[in-house]
């Protein structure tokens, strides 16, 4: 593996967002992060569960469906109502990332980034028939894992598609992680939690995901980890890391100088979008620490810059403004890594 090349830090998005018009946000995005920035397929969960990004992943799954329980998703192998609905409210959206493509006139030909939930948070999250949690079933949590790998060479087929053949970026998110690292998923009652699953399954799960995302035609492959270690993008395989911005002494950013060295790429998803932050001082916030560690500047170039978690609070109008903030610090990171 190799760190991906790059002549600029580039912006991408990997939250959901308020709203309820995919056209309208996906025309912004594909406006605000156009080449040679990444544009997503937006998760929009204020269309209702269907909308959802567990919902989004369970209609993709290969002969599982999934429905809407008072406690929320279960897994099923028959499909009902609401496993329908969100089937084709995601044939519809692709449909308007067609839509919106089309209507453009450029030239701009780069890839489309789309989120999924990983195997392991979707197992964290979805139920099974007795009302617990997948997680704790080992079969199920097979089942599932395969079922995901197995769903995402249709996916990707209508991908592209409604792309006109472009490449697609796969988001592999996986929020719950360490919870299920660490043994913290509260069980159905909520009264315990669930046993802890071993780091040797929870490995080949995620590679076997990663792989399954090659072989379907993924370009590349993001794992957004959440609060676990960075170092699980290398451990499994994925192309980049998606990880907050370290806080605290310089030598919290050696995991992810370890991570560039050994090819993987990086994607800091908590840059600003309120306020208006001072640009020099977040320049300043990457580039010191990274240069005391010893390397280059110029290795951060192919970084991606990701909204922190304030995008998805922000209402449709304010959407192009934090954008904006996004590619203006990608833009000066850029000059500075050039420069220094």
């Amino acid at each position: 593996m190799s760190a991906p090349a790059g002549d600029a830090v580039t912006a991408t998005l990997t939250r959901a967002l308020r709203g309820t018009d995919l056209f309208e946000t996906f025309t912004v995005l594909r406006g605000e992060l156009g080449a040679a920035h990444l544009a997503g397929v937006p998760v929009l969960p204020d269309r209702g569960p269907q909308a959802e990004l567990a919902a989004r992943t369970s209609a993709v799954l290969d002969s599982l469906h999934a429905d809407r329980q008072p406690h929320g998703w279960r897994i099923t192998s028959v499909p009902g109502a609401d496993s329908r609905q969100a089937r084709a409210l995601l044939a519809s959206d692709l449909n308007v990332v067609a839509d919106v493509l089309g209507a453009e006139s450029g030239s701009d030909t780069g890839p489309v980034a789309f989120s999924l939930l990983g195997p392991v948070s979707l197992a964290a999250t979805v139920h099974v028939h007795n009302g617990e949690k997948l997680q704790s079933d080992p079969g199920a949590r097979r089942d599932l894992t395969q079922s995901w790998c197995a769903g995402l060479g249709e996916l990707l087929a209508a991908l592209r598609r409604n792309t006109d053949g472009r490449g697609t970026v796969l988001v592999v998110e996986e929020p719950e992680l360490d919870r299920v690292l660490r043994g913290t998923i509260p069980t159905a009652s909520g009264y315990r939690t669930l046993r802890s699953l071993p780091r040797h399954e929870v490995r080949a799960a995620l590679t076997e995901a990663v792989g399954a995302a090659r072989d379907a035609g993924a370009e590349r492959v993001l794992l957004a980890a959440g609060s676990a270690e960075p170092s699980w993008a290398l451990r499994t395989g994925a192309d980049t890391a998606v990880t907050a911005l370290p806080t605290g002494p310089t030598e919290a950013w050696e995991p992810l100088a370890a991570l560039h060295e050994a090819g993987v790429g990086l994607c800091f998803d908590t840059a600003p979008v309120t306020g208006r932050p001072a640009v020099r001082a977040h320049v300043e916030r990457v580039l010191r620490p990274w240069t005391e560690l010893g390397m280059d500047p110029a290795a951060l170039l192919g970084t991606l810059l990701a909204p922190s978690s304030a995008v998805s609070e922000l209402t449709p109008p304010e959407l192009p403004g934090a954008l904006r903030r996004v590619t203006e610090l990608g833009d000066a990171l850029t000059e500075a890594c050039s420069e220094a």
